[in-house]
């Protein structure tokens, strides 16, 4: 299971994901699907590890393509600047 932040396609890959694995276990990659978190004896365990490794200020998802979503970041950066 592939986890984004938005809905639009060409999702985010900044999220880890899981995967059926051997004997009823799962497997735990990413962020960008190369690295290998480790294996979860449960679904639960799984989720549990990816939400422990989700990106800082990682919040609901974005409606919208990674495009409008790296404008609204951007945006709220700059805004940041500004009032900071």
């Amino acid at each position: 299971m592939h986890f984004s932040r938005c809905t639009g396609q060409r999702w985010t890959w900044d999220i880890p994901c899981t995967q059926p694995a051997a004997g009823d276990t799962y497997q735990v990659s990413g962020p960008l699907g190369g690295l290998t978190v480790g294996p979860a004896a449960t679904a639960q365990g799984a989720i549990t590890m990816v939400v422990q490794r989700l990106p800082s200020g990682c919040g609901p998802v974005f409606l919208g393509t990674i495009e409008e979503l790296a404008a609204r970041e951007a945006a709220a950066q700059k805004q940041q600047t500004h009032e900071g």
